[in-house]
């Protein structure tokens, strides 16, 4: 990580592939989104260390990322836990030299990534709220998932106001894990989504279920190890592998979005087949996470 602590705020300084406004775009895409705010090329969100909250404000100015502390300025402590979320946030430990020399000649990517080159993944980095969500946008629309979301985020989550605006916090795991299904029944989760949402917190609660341990294990057994976890099948695992553990071979391969951005991208009549996307995919071996989120953001043009 390279950051330079100024007392008042931070920089960072991010890798050469960095593209802070196409992350902004990324990051614009729902109005629904409850977890963070763009004003003004500023990047507003709240969150939470060691019990205390911390409002992060993040701009770009020449080339390097900027952190202020609009409420307050944190402990030299807090302050570089608060720079180690910003750096995993946009997944600046990824070297893309690679992935950048593949795609430029794979024919579903070159256009893409010549025009959003230094967009990261924006990650999830706890491991709750990856679960949570991807459990959330199982089976159904982005619209009525961002809805479900923010019914669930200001129902259960804290939140700071500040300036006239309110900040959320995604609801904390021991306040899931002791919710009735029928408190999320209310908010028109479905009876199993309901079931599983809990369990997650349950089972993470408990300890059972851990990003530490989850980061110590590979890609297929980290794959197993979520899929035991009821409720999580092959596209969930995947999706939080890739926005969670910043695993680069994890490959939602059955979702809906990359199969039109794909049928978009060749001009295909119909959205390929799972047997049709792995033959398209053999060229972005080790890289399948990026190609999938390079690919999501061409459906926002």
């Amino acid at each position: 990580m390279n950051w330079i602590d100024n007392g008042s705020s931070i920089e960072i300084h991010p890798p050469s592939d960095f593209n802070f406004k196409e992350c902004l775009m990324f990051l614009g895409r729902s109005e629904q989104e409850v977890l963070h705010q763009i004003r003004d090329y500023n990047f507003y969100k709240l969150i939470k260390i060691d019990d205390e909250f911390i409002l992060l404000k993040i701009g770009k100015v020449n080339d390097v990322i900027r952190v202020e502390f609009p409420i307050g300025i944190p402990t030299p402590g807090l302050r570089e836990k608060a720079a180690s979320y910003v750096w995993e946030y946009f997944d600046m430990n990824q070297e893309l030299g690679n992935f950048y020399d593949m795609a430029y000649s794979d024919k579903v990517l070159q256009n893409i990534v010549k025009k959003y080159r230094g967009l990261r993944i924006i990650c999830i980095p706890d491991l709750f709220e990856a679960l949570t969500w991807a459990i959330i946008g199982q089976q159904i629309n982005l619209t009525f998932a961002y809805r479900l979301k923010k019914r669930f985020v200001e129902h259960f989550g804290e939140c700071l106001t500040f300036e006239g605006n309110t900040y959320w916090l995604f609801p904390e795991i021991d306040t899931i894990a002791q919710l009735d299904i029928e408190d999320l029944r209310k908010l028109q989760f479905t009876t199993r989504k309901a079931e599983y949402i809990t369990g997650v917190a349950k089972a993470m609660k408990s300890g059972h279920v851990t990003k530490e341990a989850l980061q110590q294990q590979d890609y297929q057994q980290v794959k197993k190890s979520l899929m035991e976890i009821r409720g999580v099948g092959a596209w969930t695992a995947d999706y939080v592998m890739m926005k969670c553990l910043h695993h680069p071979v994890a490959f939602p391969v059955a979702d809906v979005g990359l199969h039109q951005a794909i049928k978009l991208q060749l001009g295909l009549e119909r959205k390929p087949s799972i047997e049709e996307l792995e033959e398209l995919s053999t060229n972005w071996a080790g890289w399948q996470a990026y190609a999938t989120f390079y690919l999501w953001r061409s459906l926002y043009e």
